[in-house]
């Protein structure tokens, strides 16, 4: 993983000394390296210690956390929004403020509200009328890399191309921009406090710029619908406007050309699977569906509201709870062999999009575009692996990612 400048927080009192562990899903101190660029497999073997634990320096703003290796544990977490609160201000605390991302840092009853009215916009009906625009896209990259040579940056000339002008495309904005917005979405996951402070800055004032615009000339796109919608009979303020277009729109930026990107990754490292793929294209949807579950990317932080005995761990009022999903989907409680990465595995209830009222809004989006993403590859790039000489370099934190990817073939 990349290393970022965490602080470690001192140990609260209330903390256990023997459930404290040196550990971080940003730097992973003290654990195995990753094998072959491999965060996950580095982060599973917090599977062999306890099911819950202490670690200091969990966060990139130096909070320290409780850390749920259990899916069945982390599940209970999700899903009890009474106990365990979502607003925590992760974007906003990066410019000293506290407002919250909408609906993902709401809780109860406010984010079913905000959760309605958004629902539509995502949902398996939308997903399939982009469908055929998702795959043009991907095909107008793919045959485009195909000419060029045999050899490319998958992330720099598809995952983020791909990913990122679809989600563009769902918010009515042209990719002209494109590298810009793919820049503020690395400098805000993976970049110095310097560079992420300013990154966050662009965005609020790119979507509090877009939202003023849409309210003098609205168009049919996704910032017009949100200017113009109503909660509760009122007009939405400026700062929910604000919380629900820098959620989408940071969302949009990393998560999906990221997962892409560990997918094609493993395929580079495992021909065999990559053969099996394109011989019966026909699993390659349940196979997404194992990749998902094997390279998630994904951490969710909730903070207690009161004082509570978990499993044996003392969680007070305030507290930090990490429920990363590359560690429950590593359970092996819950997946025979999960260290393995099975692309025939039938039985896959993985949390790669959570779980509970905060499950991912735009997950029905995001498969169809790593479905198709991992389709047209394979239809048209022939055998393929990590170019001999180079590396792709990882990133831990809130969002696992991935660069330097750089196949080629014959």
């Amino acid at each position: 993983m990349k290393k970022n400048e965490v602080a470690s927080s001192p140990v609260p009192d209330h903390v256990p000394p023997e459930l404290v562990r040196d550990f971080s899903l940003f730097t992973s101190p003290g654990m195995p390296p990753t094998v072959n660029g491999d965060p996950h497999a580095a982060v599973a073997c917090v599977h062999a210690g306890p099911p819950i634990f202490y670690a200091p320096h969990n966060t990139r703003d130096g909070r320290g956390t409780w850390v749920i290796t259990r899916a069945r544990d982390q599940r209970r977490v999700l899903q009890d929004t009474e106990t365990f609160s979502s607003h925590r201000s992760i974007f906003a605390s990066a410019l000293g403020e506290t407002w919250p991302m909408i609906p993902l840092e709401l809780d109860p009853p406010a984010h079913g509200v905000f959760r309605s009215l958004l629902n539509p916009l995502f949902s398996p009906q939308r997903v399939t009328a982009l469908e055929p625009a998702v795959r043009e896209r991907a095909i107008a990259l793919i045959d485009r890399i195909a000419a060029s040579g045999t050899s490319c940056d998958v992330m720099k000339d598809f995952a983020f191309p791909f990913a990122v002008n679809i989600f563009l495309r769902f918010l009515g904005l042209s990719d002209h921009r494109l590298d810009i917005f793919v820049d503020w979405g690395k400098d805000l996951l993976h970049g110095e406090p310097v560079k992420r402070s300013a990154a966050a800055q662009k965005i609020v004032s790119f979507i509090d710029d877009l939202a003023a615009l849409r309210r003098k000339v609205p168009v049919g796109d996704f910032m017009t619908f949100v200017v113009q919608a109503k909660v509760e009979g009122r007009p939405l303020t400026d700062k929910e406007v604000r919380g629900i277009g820098v959620l989408v729109f940071v969302a949009g930026l990393d998560t999906v050309a990221a997962a892409i990107g560990f997918d094609l990754s493993y395929l580079a490292r495992n021909p065999k699977d990559q053969e099996w793929l394109r011989s019966k294209p026909e699993r390659i949807g349940l196979a997404a569906e194992e990749l998902l579950r094997a390279f998630s990317t994904v951490q969710m932080l909730r903070v207690a509201t009161k004082d509570i005995d978990f499993e044996g761990a003392p969680i007070r009022k305030g507290d930090y709870i990490s429920c990363a999903t590359m560690i429950a989907n590593r359970d092996p409680a819950e997946f025979a062999c999960p260290d393995t990465v099975d692309l025939a595995r039938e039985e896959n209830s993985h949390s790669a999009f959570a779980n509970g009222p905060h499950r991912c809004l735009g997950s029905h989006l995001a498969r169809r575009e790593i479905v198709i993403g991992l389709e047209e590859w394979l239809a048209r790039i022939p055998a393929f692996r990590i170019k001999e000489g180079t590396a792709p370099i990882t990133h831990g934190g809130h969002v696992f990612g991935i660069e330097n990817l750089i196949l080629d073939w014959c």
